[in-house]
């Protein structure tokens, strides 16, 4: 369904007990976030919240995408699989053959239905243009400082419009902007992004680039800015077609060549000129959980402001997961399932991206596998597959086991997976946030195929032996840090439930240190029971899972920090054959100058500062909004690298 503005959906929200109103005044210098990161780490993603009590003329909406039901209600569907469905029977329709006039008669109340979705200009001024600021401040607005070492305030949901000056184009993304003035903010737009190649092309024309950013309105739109389109496909079709209902757009006061949605809350219009001198964006609290180090963005100038009557001011926050985000991410891994499988992987059967691999980081692909080498074969289609050429790790799996089932995934996976030949690695681009590179946007990747092996696939010379029949010989915790002190906390959890992986929490301490001890855990014959080991910083917590593989997927480059054990088996004299042990060894620890040759910065992980933390501690009665919560942030004080880690 279409939502007529923001403030239905909010009206929605409320009604089916969705939404919290918070009339005690709150900060949006840092409150704002803290209070939403204890609601969004609740339980199944807590409440929307509205913020009536600001400082400023208007409310904040937080959290407003923050569970499975508020996303379905953004949508207008009861179930997010419900889209990819459509979508797909879509396809099927336009692709079956059409060998006669009734076949082809069928298509018209479809093709309609398209015209019908297709965004459109109308005249005159809309809802969003209501009241135009006479001096454009966009310091007027409540935009939100969310974490303490952020460069400054951001506005985190901006829903940002510019076109191709050779294709009049339309392209509509969401990057994050930094305020440094009434008139002034950063447009950070990364390499890979349509509206950085837009710029390049305004740049060939020494032509100043015309932008317009949109806040509120259907929240159709905040998710369509973000969905993995083509460049060619208009945002707006797609928001067309999840609403069942066309975008009417208009045009800008001050930049009439970009139209914006007519009942959007905001409008911030303005420009980028193509030579002037970029600006010192950042460092901010993002999506990983770490903070993105600052660098050099592009300037943005704004010459209008206007806004709807009663408007409210959208933001969000990301850090550390589970927030917000992840629901943003769960649509799109629903709702892109059927393009990807009907398009260019019809081996695809399902798909899921954990909240602890922050989208990119991993991926988690059920294939229909019929051939030896159909694995390898997906693997290189996903990573030439639009935004999926981001995507670090890639555990991949058949329809032998149901891939949101973590626990009996992990079990199949490694079952079937020899660690000496069916891990797979690979150099690529990589999102310019991903701060284990050695290099920015470049990086490696690695494919865990844990699909059920042919005959060609296998290699006989390797011997695993099960948990079970080792009992004798259990790989212990007590026994690790016996004989290496630089251990921390050992999670054999797994093994016990035959899971053949171990996460060790080590205090690195020298150049070369995790794979001379990998090397020497490796020689230990109990460790035949183990195909892989997963190595985190000594400050996390290895047997707190959750953390552990969020912290992994975050510091590990796969082609760069694997070490690949192999030896002969202890029993292998007991056979005709010569018969190999291996275990796979990955590094996933903080990475240094000092002991990994590590030459760009490394950033530190993101947490409320003491004062911020007490100030909300103290106000929280007054907020109702139930039972008090303790900050997240306390969990991770500890594992904080220092104040100059976030800094270049």
């Amino acid at each position: 369904m279409a939502w007529k503005n923001q403030q239905q959906f909010i009206d929605a929200l409320e009604k089916a007990g969705e939404l919290v109103r918070i009339t005690t005044y709150v900060n949006p210098h840092l409150e704002i976030a803290e209070i939403t990161d204890r609601i969004s780490k609740s339980g199944n993603g807590g409440k929307a919240l509205l913020f009536e009590n600001t400082g400023y003329d208007f409310p904040v909406l937080m959290n407003a995408y923050g569970s499975e039901k508020r996303m379905c209600m953004a949508l207008g569907v009861e179930n997010l699989d419900d889209v990819a469905k459509e979508i797909e029977n879509l396809f099927k329709l336009l692709s079956a053959p059409k060998e006669g006039i009734l076949d082809k008669l069928k298509l018209l109340p479809k093709l309609g239905q398209f015209a019908s979705w297709m965004p459109k200009v109308k005249s005159g001024r809309g809802e969003c243009q209501e009241v135009v600021m006479i001096e454009p401040d966009i310091t007027k607005l409540p935009v939100i400082t969310c974490w303490p070492k952020d460069g400054g305030p951001f506005l985190t949901l901006p829903i940002i419009h510019t076109k191709d000056p050779n294709t009049n184009s339309r392209n509509v993304g969401m990057y994050r902007m930094q305020v440094f003035g009434p008139t002034l903010t950063g447009m950070h737009w990364h390499k890979h992004k349509v509206s950085a190649k837009h710029f390049v092309e305004y740049k060939k024309l020494n032509k100043r680039m015309p932008v317009a950013v949109a806040l509120g309105g259907d929240p159709v739109y905040a998710y369509s800015a973000t969905a993995p389109l083509p460049e060619n496909v208009d945002e707006y079709m797609l928001a067309g077609f999840l609403r069942k209902k066309k975008v009417e757009l208009v045009k800008c006061i001050s930049q009439p060549e970009v139209e914006v949605p007519a009942d959007a809350d905001f409008i911030i219009e303005g420009y980028v000129e193509p030579d002037e001198e970029l600006i010192w964006e950042g460092p901010f609290g993002d999506h990983t959980g770490y903070y993105s180090l600052p660098d050099w963005y592009p300037r943005f100038h704004i010459t209008a402001i206007t806004h709807k009557k009663d408007a409210v001011y959208p933001a969000t926050i990301v850090g550390i997961p589970p927030q917000e985000d992840a629901w943003l991410g769960k649509a799109t891994e629903r709702i892109f399932l059927a393009p990807i499988k009907m398009t260019m992987v019809p081996e695809i059967v399902d798909m899921d991206m954990p909240v602890e691999g922050v989208f990119h980081n991993l991926v988690i692909t059920k294939i229909k596998k019929d051939y030896a080498g159909q694995g390898q074969k997906v693997m290189n289609a996903m990573w030439g597959a639009g935004q999926m050429m981001f995507n670090k790790i890639l555990v991949m799996a058949d329809e032998g086991v149901t891939i949101q089932d973590y626990e009996a995934l992990a079990r199949y996976v490694f079952k079937n997976l020899n660690p000496a030949t069916d891990i797979y690695f690979s150099t690529g681009p990589m999102d310019v946030l991903d701060h284990s590179c050695s290099k920015l946007g470049f990086g490696g990747k690695m494919c865990i195929d844990g699909t059920a092996k042919q005959e060609e696939e296998m290699d006989d010379s390797y011997e695993f032996q099960s948990h079970q029949r080792r009992e004798g010989l259990a790989i212990s915790e007590s026994l690790i840090k016996e004989k290496f002190s630089e251990v921390h906390t050992v999670n054999t959890l797994l093994c016990k439930k035959e899971i053949p992986c171990l996460i060790i929490s080590v205090q690195k301490n020298r150049v070369g240190h995790i794979k001379e001890l990998h090397e020497k855990l490796c020689a230990l014959e109990e460790m035949e029971s183990v195909k892989m080991i997963l190595y985190v910083e000594h400050t996390v917590d290895a047997n707190d899972l959750t953390t552990a593989l969020w912290r992994f997927c975050n510091n590990l480059d796969p082609k760069r920090d694997n070490f690949l054990c192999k030896r002969p088996a202890h029993n292998s004299q007991l056979t005709t054959r010569n018969l190999y042990f291996a275990c796979m060894g990955f590094d996933g620890t903080r990475k240094t100058k000092e002991f990994d040759n590590f030459q760009r910065d490394w950033p530190n992980i993101i947490v409320a500062d003491d004062e911020t933390i007490k100030s909300v501690d103290n106000k929280w009665s007054e907020l109702r909004i139930g039972a008090f919560l303790p900050s997240p942030s306390l969990k991770f004080k500890d594992q904080m690298y220092g104040e100059e880690a976030v800094v270049s």
